[in-house]
């Protein structure tokens, strides 16, 4: 019986494989999800106005505080709360959504925004509605969750907005 020489390059080669196999999704260049708290800070743009918000996984969709709230010729009028300056918006309304809450079914207009948190900007759908008698001006659904962020509950304020402001709003 002729005998087989050990070749060391053979379970070298399979061990390597299933190293690649094992960190692919990492290699492969997709950024890892940033960690979120039960509450985090938000930064509206371009304007700069930063503003707390409450992370819900139970939304589906992220809500802002507007005070004043008019819709007239398809543009929602407000101002955002005194507390953060008060500031004015007009934005065009991109939908009418049904939103149940504890007491009943609100209509409320959805405009897009763009909205920092941590280090990611992103253009996302936000609800209007008075949000005057709860705690934070924004709500975090998961339509702004679902594919950069992860959520701890027993962290709060651990990604803080890092984006850049335009020069003209500074």
């Amino acid at each position: 019986m002729k005998k087989k020489n050990f070749n060391p390059a053979g379970p070298a080669f399979l061990l390597l494989f299933a190293s690649f196999l094992l960190f692919s999704t990492e290699a492969s260049g997709s950024p890892e999800k940033i960690t979120v708290g039960e509450v985090e800070e938000v930064m509206l743009l371009p304007w700069g106005v930063r503003l707390p918000a409450r992370i819900d996984t139970g939304a589906a969709v992220s809500s802002l505080d507007a005070r004043r709230l008019r819709v007239k010729q398809g543009v929602a009028e407000f101002r955002l709360p005194e507390k953060y300056g008060g500031l004015f918006l007009r934005l065009p309304v991109k939908e009418w959504r049904n939103i149940k809450t504890a007491r009943a079914t609100e209509r409320r207009p959805v405009v897009t925004v763009k909205l920092c948190l941590g280090p990611i900007v992103l253009d996302t759908d936000v609800t209007l509605t008075d949000r005057s008698k709860v705690k934070y001006p924004v709500l975090i659904g998961r339509n702004v969750l679902k594919d950069n962020f992860v959520v701890d509950c027993a962290e709060y304020m651990c990604a803080v907005p890092n984006c850049p402001i335009p020069p003209s709003q500074k």
